[in-house]
C-alpha cells in the first residue's frame, strides 16, 4: 500500500525559505518518478515539481529557479526546497507517485505571509 507523508511545511515571511520532505513506502521508491503538487486556497491541483528515478528534475515555470527537488532513494525520501518564497507559493503541498495524481496523503501546510 502506498504511503505518503509530507512533513516541513510552515508560515515563512515572503523571501524566506522551506524545505519540505515526503517519507515514502509501500511500494519502489528508488524506480518511481515521483512529483509535488499543490492545492492553494480556492484553487485547483496545481503540479510544481517532479523527478525521475535518476534524479533528473522538472520544474512549473513559477517555481523555477527558486526550488530544487530532490531524492535519497536509500532513505526512501523526497524533498523540495524551497527559496524566495512568494505569497503566491501558500498551499497545502502534496507529494505524489508518478508524474501526476490525486494526493492520498495530507499534505503539508506552506503560508507565505508577513
Amino acid at each position: 500500500q502506498v504511503q505518503l507523508v509530507e512533513s516541513g511545511g510552515g508560515l515563512v515571511q515572503p523571501g524566506g525559505s522551506l524545505r519540505l520532505s515526503c517519507a515514502a513506502s509501500g511500494f519502489p521508491f528508488r524506480l518511481s518518478y515521483m512529483t509535488w503538487v499543490r492545492q492553494a486556497p480556492r484553487k485547483g491541483l496545481e503540479w510544481v515539481s517532479g523527478i525521475t528515478f535518476d534524479g533528473i528534475p522538472s520544474y512549473e515555470d513559477s517555481v523555477k529557479g527558486r526550488f530544487t527537488i530532490s531524492r535519497d532513494n536509500a532513505k526512501n525520501m523526497l524533498y523540495l526546497e524551497m527559496k524566495s518564497l512568494k505569497p503566491d507559493d501558500t498551499a497545502v503541498y502534496y507529494c505524489v507517485k508518478g508524474s501526476w495524481g490525486d494526493p492520498t496523503s495530507q499534505g503539508t501546510q506552506v503560508t507565505v505571509s508577513s
